[in-house]
């Protein structure tokens, strides 16, 4: 169905049940969802209709400013070496408690980006300052919202120890589901997975996608992928590539040589920082340099619609005006030109408003330049959360972080849409198995909330029983779900590396083949016919 009204959305099913949780309820939720599939649009279209008093938090300050929130740490007054243990000493002169202890929920987006001693250090403050002291989280609704298999939190190399894999560090990985917490047996979370992906349609393409984010990608596979490279690729004059690099410097090398190849002199536009605008935080050049023919993406988002942030166009003329702003023309795909004036984007600190007794989210900085970047290139980490139709890949020679090729790759709409200045290997594909252990706990409780595990296991016994084919919703090792239609044969003890499960036999139309499968596996059981 869809909501009518200004803030008209598909509400799917997924976008349904975590509206029920959040609006509905004062439980804590984690929702999550591979890219594209509406995430930020859920965020948005949540806070502009609920009555509850929310603050909207996120890791950076890049990413605080894309959904008008505000980061972690200055919404909790945290210092940059902030640590659980100091956290009690900050708490004792918190000078805003009003705020903390009038809050109904807070919402974190980006959490994957969250490390675990930064969540523990908020979940100790807000039990100290919260509106129910001693309840987790001060008695705060917690509403997480991100993807873990896309980019991981940031940990330097002095930091490494404190997030060993071995054992020996205080956490067992960085990300945030490792605080402590999340460890506790009376905290308890739901969990709400999107699955419907917008950005992309090919049903082929969004396949290859998803074997390339749970590392299940095959030699066929890589294979096609390997079908785009073309390493002397270079793209045509207006087709719009942007390519897409590993680091900064890259990124910037290309859009200045880029820029520098125009005919003429760049323009140079200084922008204007007020009040407390962290200058790390800038979402373009405080000095942006400009030509005719500069190919730029657009920072904002139209009101008419005619584009979206992170829409790629042309500067097709810089019209000057006396005692005035320069207009920039810009040349869009499908739109035609577009006048761009000088935009203001501000930096704003939710406060507690005692006499009206709600939150409100007040200005304390602003950032005013033209909502333009250069983009012949860009960084994968800066193009999280985009969509563009033509992208080069350009993996350079250093080594992917978690979820890198993921996240370039799923930023295109389309497969035919990609050109790679070099292949892709297996190797270049990381996972973190600790992401899929924690995500398959969930998987299990959303599917025994559902049916129960010992319903479905009777569902198989009375289909061996009576002959009846079943239709089952598989959970493999990767944390893939794999819908199957399978013909139960037995159900028997079985081995695999050393240990024991009950497992059933069925020959399973998809593979044309008898299988063995886990029960405990079978996240749906559904008798065909």
């Amino acid at each position: 169905m869809k909501k009518s009204g200004p803030s008209a959305i598909e509400i799917n099913p997924g976008f349904r049940r975590a509206l029920d949780i959040m609006e509905g309820t004062d439980r804590h939720v984690f929702i999550t969802g591979k890219a594209g599939t509406g995430k930020s649009t859920l965020l948005e279209f949540f806070r502009s209709e609920t009555p509850k008093r929310i603050a909207v938090l996120a890791p950076t300050g890049v990413a605080a400013l894309n959904v008008r929130g505000q980061t972690i740490h200055s919404f909790f007054k945290f210092k940059p070496d902030i640590t659980p243990d100091r956290v009690r000493k900050l708490a004792k002169t918190a000078d805003r408690a009003a705020i903390y202890k009038n809050l109904d929920a807070i919402v974190i987006d980006e959490v994957s980006m969250v490390r675990a001693d930064l969540m523990d250090c908020l979940e100790k403050f807000l039990r100290l300052n919260g509106p129910r002291p001693k309840k987790w989280f001060g008695g705060l609704q917690m509403i997480f919202i991100g993807d873990l298999y896309q980019l991981p939190p940031v940990v330097t190399g002095l930091e490494k120890g404190l997030f060993a894999r071995d054992g020996s560090g205080r956490y067992e990985s960085p990300y945030f589901f490792s605080a402590a917490i999340f460890g506790e047996p009376t905290f308890d979370m739901e969990f709400v997975e999107l699955e419907k992906v917008y950005r992309q349609t090919d049903a082929g393409f969004i396949d290859l996608l998803n074997a390339i984010r749970n590392r299940s990608i095959d030699d066929a596979q890589v294979e096609h992928l390997n079908s785009r490279l073309q390493p002397d690729f270079s793209p045509p004059d207006g087709k719009f590539y942007i390519t897409l690099t590993s680091t900064n410097d890259l990124a910037a090398l290309r859009n200045r040589e880029k820029l520098a190849a125009l005919s003429g002199r760049a323009r140079r536009y200084e922008g204007i920082v007020d009040g407390e605008f962290d200058r790390s935080s800038l979402p373009t050049e405080e000095a942006l340099e400009l030509k005719p023919g500069a190919q730029v993406m657009l920072l904002t988002n139209d009101r008419h619609g005619r584009w979206v942030n992170g829409t790629i166009g042309r500067v097709d003329e810089i019209v000057r005006a006396a005692g005035a702003d320069d207009i920039i023309v810009v040349d869009i795909p499908g739109e035609g030109r577009v006048d761009i004036v000088p935009n203001t984007w501000e930096l704003f600190h939710f406060r507690y408003d005692a006499e009206a007794d709600r939150i409100e989210s007040e200005a304390v900085g602003a950032f005013t330049q033209y909502p333009l970047r250069l983009a012949w290139a860009v960084t994968i980490h800066k193009s999280q959360g985009k969509t563009f139709d033509r992208v080069v890949i350009d993996i350079g020679r250093g080594a992917f972080a978690h979820g890198q090729v993921y996240v370039a790759l799923s930023r295109c709409t389309s497969f035919e849409g990609i050109v790679l200045k070099r292949p892709i290997s297996k190797n270049h594909i990381w996972m973190d198995w600790r992401i899929v252990r924690f995500l398959t706990r969930f998987q299990y409780k959303k599917a025994e909330e559902a049916v129960p595990a010992a319903d479905r296991r009777a569902l198989v016994l009375e289909a061996i029983r009576t002959g009846r084919e079943l239709e089952i919703v598989y959970l493999k090792p990767d944390d893939t779900k794999s819908r199957r239609r399978i013909r139960p044969e037995a159900v028997e003890m079985m081995e695999y590396h050393g240990r024991t499960f009950e497992g059933l036999r069925a020959y399973c139309h998809k593979r044309g083949e008898v299988r063995h499968f886990r029960i405990d596996r079978m996240l749906e059981v559904k008798p065909v016919g």
